[in-house]
């Protein structure tokens, strides 16, 4: 029983160390190839990332200024000069990469260092190979999301040491990019801990139910499965409503309002374990929250956009992606969640306690959000 109840703490305390949401070590790399020997592109390192490969922070103030960029700009040109290796298909000949000068770009979920990429070929481009080791030894779960501009748009993910990666600059067919956009999908969801904090949350009473003003063990498995069901049901489909008007441009609303509304829904998920106003229509929450996460979700697809020939069906892959990583973690934390639902270490310790740090986390959160930090 204390190794189950030691498991589900740390499942439960996953994302704490770090104090931002939504950002697990990320790069944006982006291709742009006109079908010359000659392709341009961008790559976007988090300053955070940046200060971990490269040592930033030289007063060690704990803050990372434009004048500390800039003093260490050599440094990271050649940290991504030695870390990443794009190259043609043999029948295009050795090519030759320029990493340009290092720039500051703002994001929702932080600054990041903007640095140009120009790759010269001897013969014209009709495939890459991308050998991808930024963050190698550093941080395991840094993955590099990339667009490739070519005859179609190509996206993948990119795993540090994992070997180079082969794109086709032709156009992929629709399982290719079936396979690319569903791994972008659970990349999304285990990366955006907000998302996964706010349905924690409204799932951790599911094995409880509420008596005299008191939270009791659920007797029965039954209705307990029926609570989460119910959660998870309404969640999915209101995410996947706004995901896909988000995705297909119906409807957009700005990231840095999204992304707080998204912090606050966490607050009022975590507070209702604490201070019990929904007891019973949790699921109500769910959905109505869920419209706003669709919109946090669409913002990865923002970023990689949607393959010309394929949308539709990059759209559900993504989608699907998403229910998957998120069906993995349910199924994760909720069976032991129901095991040691009876013990005041659950109702005291996980529900009250860890509901309040989750609020708190969250409250940080809405602060950098609405603030711009």
């Amino acid at each position: 029983m204390k190794a189950v109840i030691k498991l589900l703490m740390l499942i439960m305390l996953f994302a704490i160390p770090d104090v931002h949401a939504h950002i697990a070590s990320n790069s944006f790399l982006t291709i742009s190839v006109d079908g010359s020997p000659r392709l341009s592109g961008q790559i976007e390192l988090a300053i955070r990332d940046v200060e971990l490969a490269v040592g930033l922070d030289s007063n060690r103030d704990g803050k990372v200024t434009w004048g500390e960029v800039h003093a260490h700009g050599r440094d990271i040109v050649d940290y991504v000069a030695g870390h990443l290796r794009i190259e043609g298909s043999q029948a295009a000949g050795a090519c030759r990469m320029i990493v340009g000068e290092p720039q500051i770009n703002e994001r929702i979920d932080g600054n990041y260092i903007w640095l140009p990429l120009d790759v010269a070929c001897a013969h014209s481009l009709h495939a890459l190979t991308i050998d991808y080791r930024v963050m190698e030894g550093i941080d395991p779960s840094h993955r590099g999301l990339l667009v490739a501009n070519g005859g179609a748009t190509q996206t993948g993910v990119l795993i540090p040491g994992a070997g180079p990666t082969l794109i086709s600059l032709d156009g992929p067919g629709w399982t290719t990019a079936v396979v690319q956009y569903c791994k972008v999908g659970v990349w999304h969801i285990w990366s955006g801990i907000d998302h996964l904090l706010f349905l924690l949350s409204l799932l951790l009473p599911a094995v409880l139910r509420r008596t005299d003003g008191r939270w009791e063990a659920a007797p029965l498995a039954r209705p307990a499965f029926i609570n989460i069901l119910k959660v998870v049901t309404a969640f999915t489909l209101a995410h996947s409503v706004t995901l896909s008007l988000a995705a297909f441009n119906v409807i957009h609303l700005p990231s840095r309002l999204t992304e707080s509304v998204i912090a606050a829904s966490i607050i009022v998920a975590a507070l209702n374990n604490v201070f019990p106003q929904v007891t019973e229509g949790r699921w109500r929450i769910a959905f109505a929250f869920g419209l706003l996460h669709g919109f946090g979700f669409a913002s990865v697809l923002a970023d990689m956009g949607l393959p010309p020939g394929a949308r539709l069906v990059s759209l559900v892959a993504f989608n699907l992606g998403v229910e998957a990583g998120q069906l993995a973690v349910v199924l994760a934390v909720m069976p032991l969640a129901y095991y040691v639902r009876s013990t005041r270490f659950y109702r005291k310790g996980v529900l009250n306690w860890g509901s309040s740090a989750i609020a708190a986390l969250a409250v940080v959160w809405l602060v950098q959000r609405a603030g711009g930090n």
